[in-house]
């Protein structure tokens, strides 16, 4: 009875996703790396010959180094348990990074006051 309560504890918690260990880019091997979701031998190896340059800043500079890591992926990934430098991707980063100004019109520029009436 206890086995089949296990088992089922245990299979609810692995059909949930959740990451149990945190890796961090500049410290784990290419199994540790190969242990994150979306992190597979190719990509493992990409990042461990970039490592090899120097370590990862931040998020940025992985992105930057590492081809096919996009906003998207890099969010995945930190949501998988990847970190950098002891850190998870901010979500708000990836936003900021991306939100574009709209066209025609600087992202700072301010819309005119109205006219005052007399």
């Amino acid at each position: 009875m206890i086995k089949k309560l296990m088992l089922a504890v245990a299979a609810l918690i692995a059909s949930m996703g959740f990451a149990f260990a945190q890796v961090d880019i500049n410290k784990g091997d290419a199994a540790a790396l190969d242990s994150i979701k979306g992190i597979g031998p190719s990509m493992s190896k990409a990042i461990l010959d970039e490592r090899g340059k120097g370590e990862f800043k931040d998020w940025a500079d992985f992105q930057k180094r590492v081809k096919g890591v996009g906003d998207k992926r890099a969010m995945k990934l930190s949501e998988a348990g990847l970190q950098v430098g002891g850190k998870s991707m901010d979500g708000a980063a990836i936003k900021a990074a991306s939100a574009k100004p709209a066209k025609g019109k600087p992202a700072d520029a301010k819309a005119p006051a109205p006219a005052a009436k007399m």
